[in-house]
């Protein structure tokens, strides 16, 4: 096998075992040499196989490794598939991806030739559909714990302020600079990790992804990138379990610690512009 042009991590949970085939068989469409890492924090053995089964597939410009790991959390766990792709250090880039994500064949190849195009783009993410083919707006201002805590409790009051949050007026379909990336698929260049460091394993789950863009967007562009396209299984699963909602609570309050609270110039700053950028758009 060559060297991989391009690393990629999975980190799985007790992953529906139809989705995660899903994922893989995804990654089996890839034309450029590429190594995966499945990080699994369940160590079921039953996707240890799968892993197994899917090896036996393998392209030769492809290389797919299982990793049994505890349930050390989101961020964490990318970051052992981070380190060993750092250490070997051939990849250009590198793919932090959920395992409820597909996508076609050119995805990726579409990725690398729109950062290879944009050398000041640290991080890129595609386009998000639903299963249904609706889009998923995932580009956000960064947030604030007042809008968060009204978001989640109150959403019916700040209708307006959630769309303006969610960048809901902002054309889709062409590429934009967002300083809020959801964490479900980011293309990286890996030497980005190299400049601005890791996830933060402090959180355990929720806000690393937010956390790790802000860290981005000092040194580079972040953007959303509609020339590729990929699907999303997404379950906002802070909104049906309390175990989840504990997490989230518990990460935004670890964000805005190190972040700041009410104080936060380098964020109204940040939002402030891309608020502008808005009002351009409408």
């Amino acid at each position: 096998m060559k060297h991989p042009e391009l690393t990629i991590s999975v980190v799985t949970y007790k992953t529906d075992p139809a989705t995660l085939s899903a994922c893989l068989d995804s990654i089996l469409k890839i034309t450029i040499p590429f190594a995966c890492f499945v990080i699994d924090n369940s160590q079921d053995p039953a996707t240890k196989q799968q892993i197994s089964d899917i090896q036996q597939r393998l392209p030769d410009r492809g290389k797919l490794q299982y990793g049994p790991s505890t349930n050390v959390g989101y961020g964490r766990a990318h970051n052992i598939a981070v380190r060993q792709a750092l250490l070997d250090g051939d990849s250009r880039f590198h793919l932090v991806m959920n395992p409820d994500i597909c996508f076609e064949s050119g995805t990726l190849e579409a990725l690398v030739a729109y950062m290879d195009d944009h050398p000041q783009v640290g991080l890129v993410m595609p386009k998000v559909l639903y299963p249904d083919g609706s889009l998923q707006k995932l580009c956000k201002l960064l947030p604030t714990p007042g809008h968060l805590l009204a978001r989640r409790f109150f959403p019916w009051l700040i209708k307006a302020q959630n769309a303006r949050y969610q960048l809901e007026w902002m054309d889709y379909d062409k590429p934009f600079e967002c300083p809020s990336l959801s964490g479900c698929f980011m293309f990286i260049r890996t030497d980005v990790f190299r400049e601005v460091g890791l996830f933060d394993e402090r959180f355990f789950m929720y806000f690393e992804d937010v956390d790790l863009v802000r860290r981005i967007v000092k040194k580079y562009k972040t953007v959303y990138c509609p020339l590729a396209t990929v699907t999303h299984h997404y379950g906002k699963g802070s909104y049906s379990s309390v175990r989840l909602l504990l997490y989230h609570v518990a990460s935004g309050i670890k964000y805005f610690n190190k972040w700041g609270w009410f104080f936060d110039r380098e964020r109204d700053k940040i939002n402030r512009e891309m608020t502008q950028r808005i009002n351009n758009a409408e």
